[in-house]
């Protein structure tokens, strides 16, 4: 879906003119002047005379034709549109516009301006609706709405009549209290247009100014608030401990377990039986260890290492068994759905499972006995696949390495582990250059991490790199996922479909990555689109170019947007991005509910169970889809809030920067030495008067002086609002 920054006017119709006095002249074409095509003035001629039908003669005269000959073309256009569905033929040559549904039901799309655009299903083009049209109807709301009849305009314009259902009905935000008594919730979620308001027996002890959630009990009509209650009160706009939990709040996770949750969490036994592990594969015995960050503390997964007799290796790819002990129905797996991942903001984790799981019963802590499901691989010297094998296991992981100490042996670090180290980091990349010629895309953007202090406020940003033991990891949990979405999806090919939850990526919308290609040309880089394979080659190339560079973080981030965004779906589809036409996630149940769903359904499989309900699980994979969303949303979030208070001790301060956003209300820059963003607001700018004039140029209207997507600027610092997670630039003239 497009996003719109500005509603276009109404197209009117011009005809070219039927005086009775004037024929037209027979060197000159007779076809009408206007916007739009022969076969969309004959459409729009059917609409407006409807329900009248016509012949080829009649729709000729009535849209200014003259000229036998392109009156001619019209019977042809006639036929095509009635093959198409546009137009059925009610007698020998006469035609009429089949009837169009008026009533449609669709998701809204909040614009800021409180008008909206309805999504439908099944229908290509959304549905304008006016702000005085919304009936009370907000972002996120199913409705039914009625099209207007408005002859001769492509989009079609409609009214809300109906809301179904509601989106949500809580909202973080600040309140006002007004000298009346009552208040109004101003909130933090941007297409929510209109204040909430609170009557004063409503406001719960919450003072004036303080950041709190709402849940709406009446919902508007006839261009009233909707009228809510205070139900949560965070505390004062800038704190840190404010912001980040009404960040998750606003973005629909709770910090906190219910009790239900945790009594259930608290039967589960530390220990486990010899009876469980006699049922499994034992692999204890195997050479394991784990590499994760510094600061993780649940591991979800492991290596094994150990060399066979033929030469060849044999590979572990090991993974908590998250599945043994969240089963479909419990308390626990009820919050699991409903959360589906764990979040990650700037200074905490909010985990999908309890402590007692993510950090202690399921995460395979070095010299513990853990319960995983495993996918072991023999692999020969150039990493192919000769032997594979999935299920059960029990494991005893030897060694926990950090990213940086596995790799310093790596590097050179004498070490027991050197020799698994180094011939497991040899077989990946030879699975990453098998990737890579596969058509694979190189996504290797800037992780910006802050450095915070003991009060959790932001002393330094520094760029997180991705070396050799980053890398080998995600390789081998590629396979992983790979293979086992191989195993169920070919098989499925191969004899009755097998429902199961893959990962699936789209090739590019080739319009976001022209704009893209724009956009890249601006720095040096041509990112050819005629065809997928010149998209990789070229993208990749790129990223090679770029890494290091001070734009490195800003291009890479265009890229990652400019590419359609990844799905879970129970449909056997490739991933493009990685080129790989099976993917699925099998490798972090502890933190995603889909590897968990993977999981279950894989163990059902292997124990020859029949395929179960698409539809039941399309549902989960949707809902696992929106959470991870705004999971997404709650971390840049959290970023957002840390460039704020990061850079309030910086206001005076001049840096280099890129402009990294155009907006009808401003212009974004990126600060070059830490990458924190801001915006430099238009009506600020008082040399000129300065207009949006496309998606990749604001201009001045008298001096015309531009601004471009990827033009490196000066700014001063400004401003920063740390309740709105804002920061205000100001342009610098080096010269003066």
């Amino acid at each position: 879906m497009s996003r719109r920054n500005t509603r276009g006017g109404k197209d009117k119709p011009f005809f070219a003119n039927k005086s009775k006095s004037s024929k037209p002249k027979k060197h000159r074409s007779s076809t009408p002047t206007k916007r739009g095509s022969i076969k969309d003035l004959v459409i729009q001629a059917f609409e407006e005379t409807h329900p009248r039908p016509m012949n080829y003669k009649q729709v000729a005269a009535r849209i200014g034709i003259a000229s036998k000959e392109d009156a001619e073309k019209i019977e042809d256009i006639l036929i095509l549109e009635e093959q198409s569905g546009k137009l059925k033929q009610v007698s020998r040559g006469k035609y009429q516009l089949v009837e169009v549904k008026k009533s449609l039901t669709g998701v809204v799309d909040m614009t800021s301006s409180g008008s909206g655009y309805i999504v439908c299903e099944g229908v290509a083009k959304d549905v304008f609706v006016n702000e005085n049209d919304m009936n009370g109807a907000m972002h996120g709301d199913t409705v039914v709405i009625a099209l207007k009849n408005q002859p001769g305009r492509k989009n079609k314009d409609g009214k809300v009549v109906e809301v179904l259902t509601r989106g949500r009905d809580e909202y973080v935000g600040t309140l006002s209290i007004t000298d009346k008594g009552f208040g109004f919730l101003t909130a933090d979620f941007k297409k929510m247009s209109t204040d909430i308001f609170i009557p004063e027996n409503a406001i719960n002890d919450a003072q004036d100014g303080y950041k709190v959630k709402v849940k709406i009990t009446e919902w508007p009509r006839e261009g009233k608030n909707p009228v809510g209650e205070v139900v949560k009160i965070f505390g004062l706009p800038g704190d840190n401990d404010t912001e980040m939990s009404s960040i998750l709040e606003d973005r629909g996770f709770a910090e906190d377990f219910p009790n239900a949750v945790l009594e259930e969490t608290e039967r589960i036994p530390l220990e486990i039986p010899e009876s469980e592990i006699a049922n499994r594969r034992d692999m204890r015995k195997v050479l394991t260890f784990t590499i994760d960050p510094e600061d993780a503390k649940d591991f979800d997964d492991a290596i094994s290492f150990q060399i066979l007799e033929n030469g060849n290796i044999e590979l572990g790819v090991h993974i908590a068994d998250v599945s043994h002990y969240v089963k479909p129905g419990s308390e626990l797996d009820k919050e699991a759905y409903e959360r589906a991942t764990s979040v990650y903001l700037v200074d905490r984790v909010v985990p999908m499972l309890p402590e007692k799981l993510s950090n202690g019963v399921c995460s395979l802590r070095p010299n513990e006995d853990k319960l995983c499901f495993s996918a072991v691989f023999e692999l020969d010297a150039e990493a192919n696949v000769k032997n594979e094998w999935f299920g059960k296991t029990a494991i005893h992981s030897d060694k926990r390495f950090a990213y940086e100490g596995a790799q310093e042996v790596l590097d050179g670090l004498e070490s027991e582990y050197a020799e698994p180290l180094f011939a497991i980091n040899k077989l990946a990349y030879k699975l990453r250059e098998r990737k890579f010629d596969a058509g694979a895309i190189s996504f290797e953007s800037q992780e910006i991490k802050f450095r915070l202090d003991e009060n959790k406020k932001p002393i330094g940003v520094y760029v997180k790199e991705r070396k050799d033991a980053h890398k080998l990891i995600e390789d081998f949990m590629l396979l992983a996922n790979r293979r086992v979405a191989e195993f169920i999806g070919k098989g499925a090919k191969e004899s009755k479909a097998k429902t199961f939850v893959y990962r699936s990526h789209e090739s590019p919308n080739q319009e976001k990555i022209e704009t893209f290609s724009q956009f890249a040309a601006k720095f040096g880089y041509k990112i050819k689109t005629s065809t997928p394979n010149q998209i990789q080659e070229s993208l990749n190339k790129m990223m090679v170019d770029i890494e290091g560079t001070a734009y490195q973080n800003m291009l890479s981030t265009m890229a990652i947007r400019s590419m359609s965004k990844a799905t879970y779906t129970t449909t056997l589809t490739s991933h493009y991005g990685l080129a790989f036409d099976f993917y699925t996630h099998f490798t972090s149940p502890i933190r995603r509910y889909p590897d968990v769903m993977v999981h279950r359904l894989l163990e059902h499989y292997l124990d020859k169970g029949k395929s179960v309900q698409a539809a039941e699980y399309e549902k989960f994979c949707k809902h696992c889809t929106e959470k991870e969303i705004e999971a997404s949303r709650a971390e840049r979030d959290s970023i957002k809030f840390k460039q704020a208070e990061f850079l309030s001790e910086s206001i005076g301060e001049v840096f280099d920067g890129t402009i990294s956003g155009l907006t009808e209300w401003g212009i974004f820059v990126e600060i070059t030495e830490n990458a924190c963003e801001g915006l430099v607001r238009l009506r600020d700018m008082g040399d000129d008067h300065y207009f949006l004039l496309d998606d990749n140029c604001v201009i001045g209207q008298r001096k015309k002086k531009k601004f471009i997507f990827g033009d490196k600027v000066t700014i001063r610092v400004k401003a920063v609002d740390l309740g709105k997670r804002q920061v205000d630039f100001e342009f610098v003239d080096k010269e003066k």
